[in-house]
């Protein structure tokens, strides 16, 4: 199989994003929507021959996924759409998927509680066993069978696969408290192999963000969190999360104003007074830039094709952050001034 970088052809043995691969029936798309995916690809593709665009090839993109996305059909299909255009375009991109809306069905359907604190899913072992089952057995099957509908692109795996994550147990902090959520996880090592291998085969990794500790324990990890690990481990050249509102807003609730561009100084003063939903997506960007990924952005992913904007656009959608800039040389002192030799007024 060709693998990301491959010149597209007409004779790829797989259907590009929007098209039907032959012996496949589909529901016939509505006339917007075709227009619509087909406008994307068109300004993807256009993109991705720019001078600056690339410098983007053969770089490894990791896109946190979820929010109303995973449950909007229509914008699960067009994040599908993104994700394989990102890898026409030459670049390498990783999944890592969140799943909370279906986690929170199917606790309401089993009559279990449903309690966050400070952003984190409070995870009793009864809980974990349900985020197990949705994240690894709904979630990110349906997801890879969206991307495997262009071709044979996705794989899945599980932070448990391969030793990938290894999480140790995390409390929420809570007014300057530490409280106990129960089996929510702290990614502490990631091991990049078997992504890597993925990679190299040209395929897609797409990552449910469940970890094994050491001490035999299976882990809840925020899937924020989780991405960022996975971006700083395999050396990513950014970060995209994709949630539910326009990006960080500057005065929230008193505005809707979103900040565009903050470096990660600017960002690290901020966490303290973010509201709960917002806190794990920022400090996942914050830590994936502090650890060299060169940016990380949030964007709307209730807006169709909001990724290709948050990958190629340099002036994008969202909140980017960026790291602190290099410290300049020390400055030098102003030589003194050579004094002018007298004139003959002087002399007098």
């Amino acid at each position: 199989m060709s693998g990301p970088g491959t010149t597209r052809t007409g004779t790829l043995p797989h259907a590009r994003p929007g098209e039907t691969p032959a012996g496949t029936a589909t529901a016939t798309p509505s006339a917007a929507a075709t227009a619509s995916a087909a406008s994307a690809t068109d300004a993807v593709t256009a993109a991705a021959d720019l001078p600056w665009a690339e410098e983007l090839r053969g770089r490894t993109v990791v896109v946190k996924f979820g929010g109303n996305a995973m449950v909007d059909p229509a914008l699960h299909r067009t994040f599908a759409q993104d994700v394989v255009e990102l890898w026409h375009a030459g670049l390498r991109p990783v999944v890592v998927h969140g799943g909370g809306p279906q986690i929170s069905a199917m606790l309401d359907r089993l009559d279990l509680e449903i309690r966050f604190e400070a952003g984190l899913r409070v995870t009793t072992p009864e809980t974990m066993d349900v985020v197990r089952m949705v994240l690894t057995g709904q979630v990110q099957r349906e997801l890879v069978g969206a991307l495997n509908a262009h071709g044979p692109f996705a794989v899945g795996l599980s932070g448990e696969d391969a030793h990938t994550m290894t999480a140790v147990r995390r409390p929420a902090w809570v007014d300057g408290r530490p409280v106990d959520i129960g089996l929510v996880g702290e990614v502490v090592a990631v091991e990049t192999a078997a992504v890597r291998a993925l990679l190299e085969a040209g395929r897609i990794p797409v990552v449910s963000p469940v970890a094994r500790g050491a001490d035999g324990e299976v882990y809840n990890v925020n899937a924020d969190l989780a991405a960022s690990a996975l971006a700083v481990a395999l050396g990513a050249d950014r970060l995209v999360v994709l949630t539910d509102v326009e990006g960080l807003y500057a005065d929230w609730p008193r505005s809707t104003e979103v900040v565009a561009r903050l470096t990660a100084g600017e960002l690290d003063a901020l966490l303290p007074d973010l509201a709960s939903g917002m806190l794990p997506k920022m400090e996942g960007c914050l830590r994936a830039v502090r650890a060299g990924v060169r940016a990380a952005r949030v964007v709307d992913g209730r807006v169709p094709h909001a990724l290709l904007g948050g990958v190629f656009a340099a002036d994008g959608p969202g909140t980017t952050v960026v790291p602190d800039p290099e410290p300049g040389p020390e400055p030098q002192a102003a030589p003194a001034p050579v004094p002018a030799p007298p004139s003959e007024e002087d002399d007098a």
